[in-house]
């Protein structure tokens, strides 16, 4: 039920559907307002959401709110990171049945990207690698891993419906194992938040971001909207509000175990 409520939250928030539901709440203002002030209200609506829009939707704002949204530095690779395993997070889209692959499960889109860099890792550090996720998503963050890059995931953590379960759930494999220090990777808007989880079960964590904010070249489309952009500003504003709503959750944990 929480899960479902947050995914509700989360949908009728972001963008694109919270300013468009604030451009048609401005609208039925106008229509059913009598007063001057409603009609205010109306149009007060009805221009934000439109203009919150159209922003969130363009290269130049998209690439501010990313790079405000991302606060690891990128791993060095020159120096070693003292790491036990690998850890990938699932993310982005799952394809169940790819007919290229012959049916198999396929990763796509973000979760590829994740993929792709946590190959590349465990190829260059020779560290074993977990994957976690739903079971959908686990299975073809396994598969993936295997049949595109030949990488054979140690450990598929399956049970997971949001950061705070990958890191429960994955830090209970990885301790009866040994393993206290991880290299985690997730894209790097993700990074902050999911370090902050997995280090509140007692893992140390070396952030492993993907996908780091790099200046953008500015030209004049850079003020017209675009759906990459649009895609962009969303993962950013959840992110920053989803590290919001952590920290007032562990704000209230502390004041309900303190003496």
């Amino acid at each position: 039920m929480f899960i479902a409520l947050k995914s509700l939250l989360r949908t009728l928030i972001l963008p694109p559907s919270g300013p468009l539901l604030a451009g048609f709440l401005g609208i039925w203002f106008l229509r059913a307002g009598k007063s001057a002030r409603a009609r205010r209200l109306g149009w007060t609506l009805l221009i934000a959401g439109l203009a919150s829009l159209w922003l969130l939707s363009t290269p130049m704002v998209s690439s501010f709110l990313a790079r405000l949204a991302q606060r690891t530095p990128t791993l060095d690779l020159a120096r070693s990171p003292q790491a036990q395993a690998i850890v990938i997070l699932a993310g982005g889209s799952v394809r169940r049945a790819a007919p290229e692959y012959g049916d198999g499960p396929a990763a796509g889109g973000e979760m590829l990207e994740r993929l792709a860099y946590g190959a590349f890792l465990a190829q260059r550090t020779k560290l074993p690698v977990l994957v976690t996720g739903t079971p959908a998503e686990a299975e073809a963050m396994s598969v993936s891993l295997s049949r595109d890059f030949g990488v054979h995931a140690r450990w598929i953590e399956n049970q997971s419906r949001d950061t705070f379960d990958n890191a429960r759930f994955s830090a209970r494999l990885l301790r009866a194992q040994g393993v206290t220090r991880i290299l985690l990777v997730t894209n790097a808007a993700h990074e902050w938040r999911a370090t902050a989880e997995f280090r509140s079960t007692g893992l140390e964590v070396v952030p492993a971001p993907v996908g780091v904010w790099t200046p953008p070249r500015y030209t004049a489309l850079s003020v017209l909207p675009s759906p990459v952009a649009l895609l962009e500003s969303t993962q950013a504003v959840y992110e920053l509000l989803g590290d919001l709503a952590r920290r007032a959750m562990a704000a209230l944990n502390v004041r309900r175990h303190s003496p």
